[in-house]
């Protein structure tokens, strides 16, 4: 972490700070104006993170929104997924994830095939007689993932 005037200036001096050694926000922005205590009002420039979700880093970013997403990852069971689904959403509600995220799926199809099961078109090709060989999971997965659902890394999320 620098400042845009250093950077302007031709240097990277700044570093790295660990957000766990920081309770909130406000502890974190006074360590950084500690650290850049050589500029009257410095412009904080983020210029490298790592356990943020692209949706909420940049060289801006908003430590309070930050430290907000990190209260909440620690009330999820899958915190890739949460991130994944940050990422695609732009939302950090626990309530909106838990109820959006279908689980860790080898692909598209995996799903699709596993969710044809579970509303019963197998079981009713069976019984009309029909080899579930006609149930074509490819078609059915393009399908759900144009719109119903959201495919990313493995994680599966219902649109919201």
């Amino acid at each position: 972490m620098g400042t845009y005037h250093k950077y302007n200036s031709g240097s990277i001096a700044g570093k790295w700070l660990d957000l766990d050694y920081y309770r909130a926000a406000d502890e974190f922005y006074e360590a950084c104006k500690e650290l850049h205590s050589d500029e009257q009002d410095p412009e904080l420039m983020f210029q490298d993170w790592e356990g943020i979700p692209d949706r909420l880093a940049g060289e801006c970013m908003d430590m309070a929104k930050v430290y907000e997403y990190r209260e909440k990852l620690e009330q999820v069971d899958d915190a890739d997924a949460f991130e994944a689904f940050v990422d695609h959403y732009g939302e950090y509600d626990v309530d909106a994830f838990n109820e959006a995220y279908q689980g860790d799926w080898y692909s598209e199809e995996h799903f699709a095939e596993h969710l044809a099961d579970e509303l019963g078109y197998y079981r009713a090709m069976e019984q009309a007689g029909m080899s579930s060989h006609y149930f074509n999971a490819e078609a059915f997965a393009r399908d759900l993932f144009m719109g119903d659902y959201y495919f990313d890394n493995g994680y599966v999320f219902r649109a919201i």
